[in-house]
């Protein structure tokens, strides 16, 4: 697994041993990321699911501004920033070991986030769970991009008033959800 373009191209990051994480397929990052290319100036990520760091560290590398990274295992918060040192974007990131609930009711209201990425374990109902809290927790900056990622049973419902695409990259799903850039549009 590397990083595939921007000032980090080409460092390689380190996963995790065993099965406790599921590290995002580099054609399906391919994926998301062409999908997303020309908006990432100046966003500041949230990735609740961090596992390795890959997707944060790679919106850095491409051009977004910062990133908070959560894990709620301090294994996988210390391999995110032994990746995130590598590719010499430490000073852009925050990792925090945390549950993605416990995160998102202390950052209520205090930070806002223009791109997120959600790759939970994969169980059916959870992105919806997640989806729900986000629209409620005042975290999403407007115009925020959700990226979420599935298997076919944990495909999201629409959020009303936002606009979704699908794609498919073998047996993983991506949902990329868009929140409105004003309010009722």
């Amino acid at each position: 697994m590397r990083i595939i373009t921007g000032t980090a191209r080409g460092t390689k990051l380190k996963t995790l041993p065993g099965n406790d994480t599921r590290p995002t397929t580099e054609i399906c990052k391919e994926g998301v990321f062409s999908a997303i290319q020309f908006e990432l100036h100046d966003r500041t990520v949230l990735d609740l699911f961090g596992g390795c760091g890959q997707m944060a560290l790679e919106a850095l590398s491409r051009g977004a501004e910062r990133a908070v990274i959560i894990d709620s295992s301090r294994a996988a918060c210390e391999v995110i920033k032994e990746n995130a040192q590598k590719t010499k974007l430490m000073k852009q990131c925050r990792v925090v070991t945390a549950d993605w609930k416990e995160y998102l009711r202390g950052a209520s209201g205090k930070e806002q986030f223009g791109l997120v990425f959600l790759d939970p374990p994969y169980t059916e109902g959870i992105l919806d769970d997640i989806l729900h809290r986000l629209q409620y927790s005042e975290v999403l900056a407007k115009g925020a991009i959700i990226i979420a990622e599935s298997d076919k049973n944990g495909i999201p419902n629409p959020v009303e008033g936002w606009t979704s695409k699908l794609y498919r990259y073998g047996k993983t799903y991506v949902t990329i959800l868009r929140v409105p850039e004003e309010d009722g549009e």
